[in-house]
């Protein structure tokens, strides 16, 4: 017997708010049922585990010790603009001048993410 990951659960001071954010970074609705002020939200990705917000009293105090790594659509760059015009920060710079490395940002609570080269990008640095 094996367990199958059901969701990926993000502790945060507003769930609603910071679904919200992470809606916008994926492209995916909410649940139907979540609403402002909910002390859990959901984010509902087209393959894989759901994100899971949960309203919790306290703050974020330190690095996280597992993250989300997202491989865009379109070019690390101009997703990395995207994101940080959605509300995320950068918090460290791994791209290289070669165009290899990624991107470490946080979203709007803080959380940490990194933002990888596309598949495009990678095809253009073996061609």
């Amino acid at each position: 017997m094996v367990s199958v990951l059901q969701n990926v659960a993000i502790d945060c001071a507003d769930a609603y708010e910071l679904a919200r954010f992470w809606s916008r970074v994926t492209g995916r609705p909410l649940h139907p049922e979540d609403e402002p002020g909910d002390p859990e939200a959901q984010v509902l990705l087209a393959e894989g585990p759901v994100l899971h917000f949960n309203q919790v009293s306290e703050s974020k105090t330190i690095k996280n010790r597992i993250h989300l790594c997202l491989r865009p659509e379109t070019s690390r760059e101009q997703e990395v603009e995207r994101l940080l015009g959605l509300g995320a920060t950068l918090v460290t710079d791994h791209r290289k001048p070669d165009g290899s490395g990624w991107a470490v940002l946080a979203d709007p609570e803080g959380n940490e993410f990194c933002v990888l080269r596309s598949e495009s990008d990678r095809a253009a640095m073996t061609s």
